[in-house]
């Protein structure tokens, strides 16, 4: 390295800007193994406090992006549209809109991450289907993206790898929540995988990175701004994360939602219309930018008919074939039920979905630390949503366990209990889509 780690650090310590060359020069020595583990945490910290300008994100975002593979799928025809969401919990759009989307025309190369924080991971999610394959080399990627029109897929050894070892060192020093590292992260990512052009569903709330819709547009704003200075043509929607998305948090649990509303199903036990609402809208903002349709209620149509038509869940199937993926194996639920009602009557005014996400943790179902096994079959299944009427002793949740998470449901219970506001006047919920931005 030019410089040293720690001239770098106390640069950006005492609120000096880095230059591009800078920055450069640490990604690099963070690939190669000459930043040790503890100074690249140093330097993140520095980052949390210090924060960075527009030109330092960018430049970081372009360091992380070219110190690895980059994808070029120029040659691959048709319109090429991605979607990023910042993550939130119940968070499954993405196996439902990928498909979706390719059944109106459009080809998706997606490309995923695994949960953080308290969020859960759509590859996560994935690998509940057994021998679906999440970690795809270029020439693959490429090839399935060519043949199928949409692919699902994580970050390589060789994609980006200076955000490999960034994104999991955040996760365990509480230095998630920055809104530069947060925009390299997903950029460096995105762009290295060959996206042009791409969607942007930045979350809002409890159960976000993000709680106000302030901090959510500062965000939106910094990706949009970095995107575009490197060529990535991009839009932003604020959506709200109050309360999961769907019924449905864990990962099979969340699958089997989706595979519900990719083939019509009409489950009498739960509503997932927030679900189906939002990733129709989603889509509908895809096939405008990628010049499907000029207006987005003749693209909201057109999504519409594709899912209930079955094309969206045909184009799924050859999506998960081509990956190695057997539906049919899907990992079942965990076998221990219980179910946690409600102890008073009223209107369900607010939930803490960032309470709800700790309690998937701690049932197994997501990771304290990096490296955590994850168990997939561990989840909830919820019977109301913020503004339903619920009586004493309704049921709220169905709670999936494994036999050495019973001592703990209790605790877990209060908790959960603890995080809901029932009152006895409904108060109106804040709109799915909050804002658009780009």
């Amino acid at each position: 390295m030019i410089h040293s780690p720690s001239f770098l650090i106390r640069k950006k310590r005492d609120g000096f800007n880095l230059n591009s060359e800078e920055i450069a020069d640490l990604m690099s020595g963070i690939c190669q193994g000459e930043v040790a583990d503890y100074q690249t945490t140093a330097f993140l910290m520095a980052v949390y406090f210090q924060g960075m300008s527009i030109d330092e994100t960018a430049a970081l975002t372009d360091s992380m992006r070219k110190n690895g593979e980059q994808y070029d799928l120029s040659g691959i025809p048709g319109s090429k549209v991605d979607k990023h969401s910042t993550g939130g919990i119940g968070d499954k759009v993405s196996l439902i809109l990928g498909p979706l989307a390719q059944a109106c025309g459009l080809c998706v190369p997606m490309l995923a991450g695994r949960s953080l924080g308290n969020t859960g991971g759509t590859i996560d999610k994935l690998e509940s289907i057994p021998g679906y394959r999440v970690a795809l080399e270029t020439e693959e990627f490429s090839n399935i993206l060519k043949d199928v029109g949409c692919v699902i897929s994580g970050q390589t050894a060789n994609l980006a790898p200076a955000d490999k070892k960034l994104y999991a060192l955040r996760d365990v020093t509480a230095t998630v929540e920055c809104i530069p590292l947060i925009t390299a992260s997903i950029l460096s990512k995105k762009i290295a995988s060959g996206t042009k052009t791409l969607l942007l569903d930045v979350k809002v709330g409890s159960g976000a990175f993000m709680k106000t819709q302030a901090e959510s547009r500062k965000l939106a704003k910094s990706l949009i701004q970095v995107a575009e200075r490197l060529g990535v043509h991009s839009r932003a929607l604020l959506t709200q994360m109050n309360q999961p998305l769907g019924y449905a948090v864990g990962n099979s649990i969340e699958v089997m939602e989706c595979l519900e509303i990719l083939q019509n199903k009409k489950n009498p036990n739960f509503s997932s219309s927030d679900l189906t609402k939002l990733t129709l809208e989603l889509c509908a903002h895809m096939l405008q930018m990628g010049g499907i349709c000029t207006s987005l209620s003749e693209a909201k149509k057109i999504a519409q008919t594709r899912l209930e038509d079955g094309s969206a869940w045909k184009a799924f199937q050859k999506m998960v074939l081509a990956q190695g993926g057997k539906l049919e194996e899907l990992k079942p639920l965990a076998p221990h039920r219980v179910i946690w009602k409600s102890e008073k009557s009223g209107y369900l005014n607010k939930m803490n979905a960032e309470v709800i996400g700790q309690i998937l943790i701690e049932l197994g179902g997501g990771r304290r630390q990096v490296g955590d096994p994850i168990d997939h079959q561990v989840g909830l299944a919820f019977h109301k949503k913020l503004g339903s009427e619920v009586g004493t002793e309704d049921p709220l949740v169905t709670v999936y366990a494994q036999e050495k998470n019973i001592k703990s449901l209790k605790k877990l219970e209060m908790q959960f209990l603890e995080c809901l506001e029932i009152g006895s006047t409904r108060k109106r919920t804040s709109p799915l889509i909050l804002e658009q931005l780009g």
